[in-house]
């Protein structure tokens, strides 16, 4: 019977010793994480000029959309900040609005092609961080501004933060 009572006792001992480090470590996690966040951030608004050009470069060259070729984009100074919910990498997303040419020769519709060179497209840009650079494969999704792209794609994307160029009321 001493022995079962000391064996308890030893365990009860542990399991609070194990949460008491357990709520200790928690609030260092996310400090840890608020200043990955926030060195991200910058490096982003450092990077800014070079990957929006690599984007324009990579989205250009993907043929999308088929028989245009990108002519202009102006990109936002807004950021929404996400994270990918399976790689737990984070993103930054920038609206966009694109302009388009005619690419001679292709299959498109002229109606098609006429009113697709005649309007600026609005899109949200995909920027990625890998964990010490941002880089970007010139990912656009089209028609959806940022926070409609981390809603829309919810079930991989957590919203982190948002950033305004100039604040709102």
């Amino acid at each position: 019977m001493g022995d079962l009572l000391l064996v308890v006792s030893v365990v009860a001992v542990a399991a609070v010793a194990l949460l008491g480090v357990f709520l200790a470590v928690r609030p260092v996690r996310q400090a840890r994480a608020a200043e990955r966040l926030a060195r991200a951030r910058r490096d982003f608004h450092r990077q800014r000029e070079p990957l929006e050009a690599k984007f324009i470069e990579r989205a250009a060259a993907s043929g999308k959309p088929r028989g245009l070729r990108w002519l202009d984009v102006d990109f936002d100074d807004d950021v929404v900040y996400a994270r990918d919910r399976r790689r737990g990498q984070l993103k930054a997303l920038v609206a966009i609005e694109v302009s388009f040419e005619a690419v001679e020769g292709t299959v498109m519709d002229e109606e098609d092609q006429a009113e697709a060179v005649g309007r600026v497209r609005a899109a949200t840009a995909e920027f990625v961080h890998d964990g010490t650079r941002w880089q970007t494969n010139g990912r656009v999704y089209f028609n959806l501004a940022p926070s409609a792209t981390v809603k829309y794609l919810a079930s991989d994307l957590e919203m982190v933060a948002e950033e305004h160029a100039i604040p709102r009321a």
